[in-house]
């Protein structure tokens, strides 16, 4: 074995767990629970450089940047899956937050392990994203030696892109191609070596993290609410409606007149309808404040509450 993987501390032995194969069901369940209730403590004590990653990708995107997840694996499937859902949450456009994986879209359901060892995979698709110094690029292993997301992270940084390494172990390889290295130190697995399990949760939960802070940071958000959620199915239109009504304080017939009359832009028909003006004056009014629902209230004069 390579000395490197052996001093993981993903790859080493749960002296916690070495009975689990002798256990009832109910004792199975409580002893993944128990570890599992160790991984929020792990991405506490990185706050520091998740925040740190959070304040560069706000003001990259702010530019006019891009943000990238690059893994493989279990690490590029939880990147692919919190970029999609920006999507729907923040209504933003497809290609803000981008979500690449080791092996393609084919990889999403089926294991295509060799291609995490493929550095030169990695870089071209950095090139193929037609990554620039305007991007950030944040690269997702739990060893945090997955030669393709380092390859990946040597040529974002070659063309000037910030770069960021979500990792589970320290000292980890990709450290030393990353401007920021967030390690959720997660320990051994229940299984040992299963990081689908404690680092694949501590890897959902630090994207969940950044992707919603900057989602915050760039006005996508009023109070607690995703103002900015595009009703685009049954469920989201009801969404939609009930926003509106918590924040507008109108009724279920007012909120489904004004999302129609705003094309189903649930922040639009909530400026709409608070300040009075039309689709176009409101639009034009929240696009003078960057966007942000609660600044654009107070400039055409109505209050807010805290």
């Amino acid at each position: 074995m390579d000395s490197y993987y052996a001093y993981l501390e993903t790859e080493k032995v749960n002296q916690e767990t070495t009975h689990i194969d002798q256990c009832s069901t109910r004792e199975i369940l409580q002893l993944i629970n128990r570890e599992d209730a160790s991984v929020a403590k792990a991405v506490n004590r990185a706050l520091p450089q998740i925040a740190a990653a959070v304040d560069t990708a706000y003001l990259a995107l702010k530019r006019g940047g891009h943000l990238l997840y690059i893994g493989a694996g279990t690490s590029g499937r939880l990147g692919v899956l919190d970029a999609s859902e920006c999507v729907p949450t923040f209504g933003v456009e497809p290609d803000l937050v981008q979500g690449c994986i080791a092996g393609g879209d084919r990889a999403l359901r089926t294991a295509i392990e060799g291609c995490e060892d493929d550095a030169a995979l990695g870089k071209m698709q950095i090139a193929g994203c037609g990554v620039t110094a305007k991007d950030v690029v944040v690269g997702i292993s739990a060893s945090g030696s997955a030669p393709f997301v380092i390859g990946a992270l040597s040529e974002a940084r070659k063309r000037g892109a910030a770069t960021v390494a979500v990792v589970n172990n320290v000292y980890s390889r990709m450290k030393e191609v990353s401007d920021i290295c967030i390690e959720a130190v997660t320990g051994p697995e229940v299984i040992s070596g299963s990081t689908r399990m404690k680092a694949g949760t501590a890897q959902k939960m630090i994207l969940n993290m950044l992707s919603t802070a900057v989602m915050i940071k760039l006005g996508k958000v009023y109070g607690n609410m995703m103002v900015d959620l595009k009703a685009s199915n049954k469920k989201l239109e009801d969404r939609a409606e009930r926003i509106f009504c918590s924040v507008t304080g109108r009724s279920m017939e007012e909120a489904q007149r004004y999302l129609e009359a705003s094309g189903k832009d649930t922040k639009l028909a909530i400026m709409m309808c608070l300040s009075g003006l039309g689709r176009e004056e409101a639009k034009d009014a929240l696009d003078g404040c960057g966007g942000f629902l609660r600044n654009a209230l107070v400039r055409t004069g109505i209050k807010c509450g805290d």
